[in-house]
């Protein structure tokens, strides 16, 4: 059991949904209140499949591709530096996690990385590897905190509401900061890891 709610903790500190608000109502904010949480749950479902899919046969599919832990956090790190840095140097023309008016986000990037992002994908990996007959448990776990996850991303409209523009725009922009030193820490720990092999 406590390693149940350990569990389920860290996968939702890791998934980090609180985090992710500025991101999601920055990308969504051009989309029709209705239709956004149309979206939200749509994304979060293919991130939940993708988790679940890591979860039971990820280390099989980086097997086949030949792939390695490392490799994943590597490019995830890079991917998130990217997002990041035009979060906090947005240009006149718009931006990646941005929409244009009658745009919708489709897998990247809130599904992927944001949700579904590397360091969720290796916690998987890793839990599977540390606790191999407890697959049910983990599946609760994941289950739980991505339901957790969930609700607060739906709340969005209502911290929408509460913040205003410009307290979203600070926040995407405190948040591409920190979403900046998680990058590197992830492409830092990637490069290290795979040093150390």
């Amino acid at each position: 059991m406590n390693e149940m709610i350990s569990s389920i903790i860290l996968l939702f500190l890791i998934m980090d949904p609180i985090g992710n608000l500025p991101i999601f109502m920055s990308v969504l904010k051009h989309i029709e209140p209705k239709r956004r949480q149309i979206i939200v749950i749509r994304e979060m479902l293919i991130a939940l499949l993708l988790m679940l899919i890591f979860l039971f046969i990820g280390e099989h599919i980086l097997s086949f591709l030949n792939l390695h832990t490392e490799t994943v956090s590597i490019s995830g790190g890079i991917i998130l530096f990217l997002i990041a840095i035009k979060m906090i140097f947005p240009t006149t023309e718009g931006n990646n996690t941005n929409t244009t008016n009658g745009e919708e986000p489709f897998l990247v990037p809130l599904a992927i990385p944001l949700v579904a992002g590397p360091s969720v994908l290796a916690t998987l990996l890793l839990l599977s590897h540390q606790y191999p007959d407890q697959l049910n448990l983990l599946t609760l776990s994941l289950l739980i905190a991505w339901a957790l996850s969930m609700l607060i991303l739906m709340l969005s409209n209502v911290f929408s509401h509460l913040l205003g523009d410009k307290g979203i725009s600070a926040l995407e922009r405190l948040m591409g900061l920190l979403l900046i030193m998680i990058s590197t820490q992830m492409l830092l720990d990637g490069i290290r890891d795979y040093l150390n092999k």
